[in-house]
């Protein structure tokens, strides 16, 4: 036998609490009762739900206001069925234009109140919705590795797909030719709601009192579309980056019920590249250069993603590690079709000195340059 328990009661909060104070209420009692704080424990399990189940029922203005009214909302009619001793008492509301009760459909799409609003509430939905209404299809996302060139310049991808299609059968219309017996309402045009301790004959939502529907396509089972492979080439733009999202109209999963195609989004992972660093639309490289072209100033060639050489020219007494750069080598962008930056970091090759002329060489450097470049760390933790 079904426990009746009263919503109010369940969170102990009084018929005219405000909704702050429920909200209160709840959080109060859910965090007592969670089960994540009660691991194993089914009385509190049970407790929980029912909170939950006052507190989505109390929240909401329009359920607490029929709850007052009738003493139920949804599956709170189990209260209703708890007695034992009510019987049911058939209501037949089947082909009822129940916009009599609130001026017609115009006044419907207004957001009239009315009956219709207490039956769509109670029995989850208005009963005028179709089954087979068409349905948007859904969107594919696929990703492809493209090398770095490829994004740099562009390229075309060849892609096997597995998506919705619309069924070659039906031509995505989900049913063929000739009638069926509805299997809803087995032919009788209507279906038995329960609530509390009524139950009402209300117009069979699939076939809409007729007692049939069409035949279903055999091939997709009625849905009007079938899961098939397809080859597919996409154009990826020159100047894409890691991450990027390709859309291709219309390639995505088909509706249901000749609904419309989603789109098929393919994003781009691009390959490092051993020499080019790209930062958005700018190219990072590091050059390597002798003492003597860092200490006398030199003009070095550079190699850029345009295939050629730009030449760089570098200041007498550069240091490593310090970056020039080459205007408009970079990448072209794909929002404003204009080129980035090549940034061109230098590094001094230190050679390894092995013959004692070199190394004489050296000695007399250092004797005519006697400075100590470590002089000012020094001076700087010395303070």
């Amino acid at each position: 036998m079904a426990e009746n328990h009263d919503f109010y009661e369940v969170l102990g909060v009084n018929r005219k609490a405000s909704a702050d104070e429920i909200r209160k209420a709840y959080k109060r009692l859910a965090r007592k009762y969670h089960p994540d704080v009660n691991p194993g424990d089914k009385s509190a399990e049970e407790r929980f739900k029912r909170i939950s189940e006052a507190y989505d029922v109390l929240s909401d203005p329009k359920k607490r206001q029929m709850y007052d009214r009738q003493g139920f909302y949804g599956d709170a009619a189990r209260a209703g069925q708890a007695g034992g001793g009510a019987r049911w008492q058939p209501v037949d509301f089947s082909g009822f234009d129940f916009s009599d009760f609130m001026g017609g459909e115009e006044q419907a799409s207004r957001g009239g109140g009315g009956f219709r609003d207490i039956f769509s509430q109670m029995f989850g939905g208005r009963s005028d919705v179709r089954e087979d209404q068409p349905t948007s299809g859904s969107d594919l996302e696929y990703h492809v590795n493209i090398g770095f060139w490829e994004a740099i310049r562009g390229t075309t991808v060849r892609l096997n797909i597995m998506h919705y299609r619309a069924c070659a059968n039906c031509n995505g219309k989900g049913v063929t030719g000739g009638e069926i017996t509805c299997p809803e309402c087995k032919g009788s045009g209507n279906v038995s709601k329960a609530m509390a301790n009524m139950r009402f004959n209300v117009t069979c939502p699939r076939c809409h009192g007729r007692g049939k529907i069409q035949n279903p396509c055999p091939r997709c089972g009625g849905e009007g579309r079938t899961s098939e492979p397809e080859q597919i080439e996409v154009r990826i733009p020159a100047g894409v980056q890691d991450g990027f999202r390709v859309r291709v109209a219309a390639k995505g999963n088909a509706g249901t019920h000749g609904g419309h195609r989603g789109d098929l989004y393919i994003v781009t992972k691009v390959s490092p590249h051993p020499f080019f660093e790209r930062k958005g639309d700018d190219i990072h490289t590091t050059i390597p250069v002798t003492i003597t072209e860092a200490a006398l100033g030199a003009k070095v060639e550079v190699p850029t993603i345009d295939g050629n050489r730009a030449l760089l020219k570098i200041p007498p007494g550069t240091a490593s590690g310090q970056r020039f750069r080459l205007r408009e080598k970079g990448v072209t962008s794909l929002k404003t079709g204009q080129r980035g930056d090549q940034y061109v970091e230098v590094r001094v090759h230190v050679p390894r000195v092995a013959d004692e002329r070199s190394k004489e060489l050296l000695r007399e450097l250092a004797h005519l340059n006697p400075e100590n470049p470590r002089a000012e760390v020094y001076r700087q933790v010395q303070g």
